[in-house]
């Protein structure tokens, strides 16, 4: 079966991109900007918390865990809620819901509070994407979805590098609290604009069949697909999110200060941000999943490679490798799931594949943490996410061999 969508999108974006559409298509990457920043935020913070509250690797871990158990649950409420309700509400609603209690996080007294704001803001936070990402496909001609969601995940690194960036200055002359309060920045500009600027319109709202939904997307024709991709979400959110959870923490524990542990995890976004222009143009060229095997395996090798104690100049370079591969592989996971599935089926598809997938970001936080807390060292963390990076190019080269585009 092709890697195509059977578009019902106006007759309008077939032609090409208005400017309501392009403005739309651009609010949608903010909001993505915006779910980035907060993915990374607490990977920065991770050694204050532990100064503060004392608490411990494994603890840490299962405070990070928490914030990527409500976005398994939220990419999969949300992805089909937007196919039913439509995507300017989900996305604006999952977009305050993360604002609102990523803030909250920062009047937190002590890690139980802190884990219940950071599970809720989880709900927003996994549903953002999918939401985004349909809304984005159904206002670009079809010829060019897959660079389009490629490009719209660059939001993510991007978020994530002013995420370090900001932590930098701010945490050690005011502690991590303002790093939280960041995140009303956007509730205050950003959710306005949207209101304004976002259609109305959801082409998926206006066609619900009884082949839509969950029944539609486990069904015969797309199960075995649909599984595939989750399963390659999984493996590769693991990766990329256990880096971005415990890289400061694990450079700290090799020798580092915060700030050169906090660079370390910049040099990881610069390289994500880096990956997705690299893979918009491979995945145009060459195909979203063969460049998603190359990705995979360029991720797992760099990784594994630091297992050789490279020198400093070259871990800066295998992190950004790490960050071009781990990033852009997911970004065309996406764009293959955001061009595969007909319009009625792309937000419950992109919410299955980043809900189901996200038990890798769940359980990424929280292994990574048991490893440092058993006394296993930042190796076993470099193995654990580079035989990640492996598998998911292994599934994903299943993928490509049996659902040929």
């Amino acid at each position: 079966m092709p890697l195509t969508a059977t578009s019902a999108a106006p007759p309008a974006n077939r032609a090409g991109l208005d400017r309501n559409a392009t403005i739309a298509v651009v609010v949608c990457w903010l909001f993505v900007v915006f779910d980035g920043y907060d993915l990374i935020v607490y990977g920065n913070v991770i050694p204050s918390l532990q100064k503060e509250w004392g608490i411990s690797a494994a603890t840490a871990g299962t405070l990070g865990s928490l914030a990527f158990l409500g976005m398994m649950i939220g990419a999969v409420l949300a992805g089909r809620l937007s196919d039913v309700v439509g995507r300017k509400r989900a996305v604006i609603g999952c977009a305050i819901v993360l604002s609102v209690f990523t803030a909250l996080c920062a009047l937190a007294t002590g890690p139980v509070m802190f884990g219940a704001l950071r599970l809720i803001a989880g709900l927003g936070l996994g549903g953002l994407v999918p939401t985004s990402n349909a809304l984005a496909a159904e206002l670009v001609p079809a010829k060019w979805r897959a660079a389009v969601a490629t490009m719209m995940m660059s939001g993510v690194p991007i978020g994530g590098s002013i995420a370090a960036l900001l932590g930098i200055p701010v945490i050690p002359n005011w502690g991590w609290q303002p790093m939280f309060v960041f995140a009303l920045v956007p509730l205050i500009l950003l959710v306005p604009i949207a209101w304004r600027t976002l259609p109305d319109h959801t082409v998926a709202a206006m066609r619900v069949r009884a082949e839509s939904g969950f029944s539609a997307l486990l069904g015969v024709r797309f199960r075995s697909v649909s599984i595939m991709f989750a399963l390659a979400t999984m493996v590769t959110l693991l990766a990329w999110y256990g880096l971005g959870t415990w890289l400061p923490k694990l450079m700290q524990g090799a020798g580092t200060d915060l700030g050169s542990a906090l660079t370390f995890a910049l040099a990881l976004n610069l390289g994500a941000v880096a990956g997705s222009f690299v893979t918009a143009w491979g995945g145009v060229r060459f195909g979203t999943i063969p460049t998603s095997i190359v990705a995979a395996l360029l991720a797992g090798l760099a990784l594994l490679s630091l297992l050789t104690s490279p020198p400093v100049a070259l871990i800066y370079v295998i992190f950004v490798l790490a960050g071009v591969g781990t990033h852009g592989t997911q970004c065309l996971i996406i764009a293959a799931v955001a061009s595969y599935y007909p319009d009625h089926l792309r937000g419950t598809a992109l919410g299955w594949a980043l809900g189901v997938g996200r038990v890798g970001a769940v359980a990424a936080p929280q292994i990574g943490g048991w490893l440092l807390a058993a006394g296993l060292g930042a190796d076993s963390n470099f193995i654990l996410f580079g035989v990640s990076a492996l598998v998911a190019a292994l599934l994903l080269t299943v993928i490509w061999r049996r659902f040929p585009t």
